[in-house]
């Protein structure tokens, strides 16, 4: 059994030997004036009450304007115009697959994009902009890197490529210094995540799992063996399929409260990992056809997606291996990734500009038709927050959730001031 070992950085001498990289609103509320006519004479109505009038006047008119808007017909294209998403395009070369994104927490406007061909994209103004970020330390004339995954904790923020590199700030992204590696470190890095002050959590596309708590100066392994050595071990236990596994993950998934699902190369059986345990725990798939991608519910269940458009959904929460298929509307492309902006409401993104949206925790799904004209594959659904979300897709794809309050919301709010006032 070959045992995970611990990593420590002394010197630059330790850094990766150097490998190909691999292909691959406005909102509008009614304002009273608070000023009066010139003509009004002292005898007239005391200013307040003036005001209110004024507001209540204001107010009417606003909401009938608003019931005569929503009874003109609607733009040929309504499904584009009233959908929830939009594209922001983006300072890049075509090609570009986009592969993760992350903002600074204290300032949800200041976020980072990160994909394919060396790409980093930043943004100050919340996403509706971006502009291409030169970080000396990770521009190597020999390398194209592809940059997998980024995570901020506070100011301190971290990102990891291929060919190894790690990269750390601790100020907000203004500036970025480069971690040298230990060449022990088993696979490519394709997940990290900020966990607290000068901590990480890092996974590899061969099941290491490493911790951090000194800004990257060591890293311990959290797995004793990699998933290689764990199937040859359980191969006779009955994993399907694990006679062909090729050492690395396709997927890798972290929830919330640090437990992990991953899905194997084939997508003929998945993996999980939850903290505390010494190894990774194989699973045999309920499903026929081979598995895509599998990631955690807002409410602590899994979804899996099968190759062919399937989306299954596991029964109750927590770690298992039984799943039920729910019926969606993919048009025979494949779904590729699920993201839950709250726990009734997620997005499921897929080949050829597929985009599909649940209310209900994901017992239904309803097609989006604003993506079906966007000629790309849509990859990863990333939510902030309940109000601030993105779609990445390949070719340099981003869609940007509409944060601009609806027509509905509009006419909802006028009314509802109206009542106040009429009722004061």
């Amino acid at each position: 059994m070959a045992a995970m070992p611990n990593l420590q950085v002394t010197d630059c001498s330790s850094l990766f030997a150097p490998r190909l990289p691999s292909r691959p609103h406005s909102r509008f509320i009614p304002k009273a004036s608070l000023q009066q006519s010139h003509h009004h004479s002292s005898s007239a109505s005391p200013p307040s009450l003036v005001n209110r009038r004024q507001l209540i006047s204001q107010t009417a008119s606003l909401s009938l304007s608003l019931v005569t808007l929503s009874a003109l017909p609607l733009p040929a294209k309504s499904e584009e115009v009233l959908s929830e998403w939009e594209r922001v395009y983006l300072p890049i070369d075509p090609g570009v697959v986009l592969l993760d994104i992350a903002f600074v927490p204290d300032d949800l406007n200041h976020g980072f994009l990160l994909g394919t061909r060396q790409t980093i994209l930043e943004t100050k103004d919340g996403g509706n902009t971006w502009v291409p970020r030169s970080i000396p330390s990770a521009e190597d004339e020999d390398f194209n890197y592809r940059f997998n995954s980024i995570s901020f904790k506070g100011k301190e923020g971290w990102i990891v490529g291929k060919p190894a590199i790690l990269l750390y700030t601790s100020d907000a992204g203004e500036s970025w210094e480069r971690i040298p590696l230990s060449a022990q470190l088993p696979g490519d890095m394709v997940y990290i995540k900020a966990t607290g002050e000068k901590s990480a959590e890092m996974v590899t596309d061969q099941g290491a799992i490493y911790v951090t708590s000194n800004r990257g100066y060591n890293w311990r392994a959290a797995v004793q063996e990699t998933v290689s050595a764990t199937l040859n071990r359980t191969v006779s236990s009955g994993i399907s399929g694990a006679s062909y596994y090729t050492g690395t993950f396709n997927t890798v998934n972290r929830s919330p409260d640090g437990r992990y699902v991953a899905v194997s190369s084939r997508g003929n059986f998945y993996l999980t990992w939850e903290p505390g345990q010494p190894f990774w725990q194989p699973h045999n798939r309920a499903i026929a056809r081979r598995i895509q991608n599998m990631g955690w519910r807002a409410d602590g269940g899994l979804w899996l997606l099968v190759r062919g458009g399937g989306l299954f959904l596991s029964k109750g929460t927590g770690i298992t291996e039984d799943f039920e298929e729910v019926p969606v509307q993919s048009r025979g492309f494949g779904i590729l990734d699920v993201g839950y902006r709250s726990e009734d409401e997620a997005w499921a993104a897929g080949g050829s500009g597929v985009l599909l949206r649940t209310t209900n925790g994901g017992k239904s799904w309803i097609r989006d038709k604003a993506a079906d004209s966007i000629a790309a594959n849509l990859y990863s659904v990333k939510f902030i927050n309940d109000k601030k979300g993105f779609v990445l897709g390949n070719d340099g794809v981003l869609l940007r959730r509409k944060t601009g309050i609806s027509m509905s919301k509009l006419m909802a709010s006028a009314f509802h001031l109206l009542q106040v006032f009429n009722n004061a």
